[in-house]
């Protein structure tokens, strides 16, 4: 997702949540100020949870309002991250249940394009990199996923994990434990797969007419 996307995804998510909330009482925290510094974070994590990228800005929204909502519930000697991923973890275990959700895949959606620029050999493997961790995380199931990106991606305790998740901590040990297994062997899987699609595409470049 481009710059651009992010930028008009985040304004729309923000007009929406304005239209529907008022402002939160009981709480040191201003909604707007949290949004604009969290819009991104939940974006981010609503994909490597499962959410593609033509629902995002749907699944965004009704995180934003119950987050409003909530709000008041927020302990703030506690870490706000952990909290916000709770409500998109939720969200995300409801949009994969719909059928039609289960039945695609990543690789169904239109292809990203990528500016030419300089350094664009650097963007297109930053790209490559970032479709290869989805692609892997699609490996695992969701709540082995959660607790793999709160803590390896988003690089929370791992008993701020159980917490924020509800589950007990040697299970949070456990999902992280299976999680990286499956993800290694996911990530090896396709990176073979992705090799050899490159030297069959080269090899039938070199043997063109």
């Amino acid at each position: 997702m481009t710059d651009r996307q992010n930028s008009l995804q985040a304004q729309s998510v923000e007009a929406t949540a304005a239209l529907h909330v008022v402002p939160a009482a009981g709480v040191g925290i201003d909604f707007r100020e949290l949004f604009q510094a969290e819009c991104s974070y939940v974006f981010h994590s609503l994909r490597r949870l499962g959410v593609h990228e033509r629902d995002l800005e749907d699944v965004a929204h009704e995180v934003f309002l119950v987050i409003h909502k909530k709000l008041h519930e927020y302990d703030p000697s506690r870490p706000l991250r952990p909290w916000i991923f709770a409500f998109a973890y939720r969200f995300a275990a409801d949009y994969r249940k719909l059928a039609r959700h289960r039945r695609e895949q990543i690789r169904d959606e239109a292809p990203e394009t990528v500016d030419a620029g300089p350094d664009v050999g650097d963007r297109i493997d930053a790209e490559r990199s970032r479709k290869l961790v989805l692609e892997a995380l699609d490996a695992l199931d969701l709540d082995k996923r959660a607790v793999f990106v709160m803590h390896e991606i988003d690089g929370t305790p791992i008993p701020a994990v159980a917490t924020a998740l509800g589950i007990p901590l040697n299970t949070a040990y456990s999902r992280l434990r299976l999680a990286r297994e499956a993800f290694t062997a996911q990530v090896k899987r396709l990176r073979l797969r992705n090799d050899h699609a490159r030297a069959v595409a080269a090899r039938s470049t070199r043997e063109a007419p």
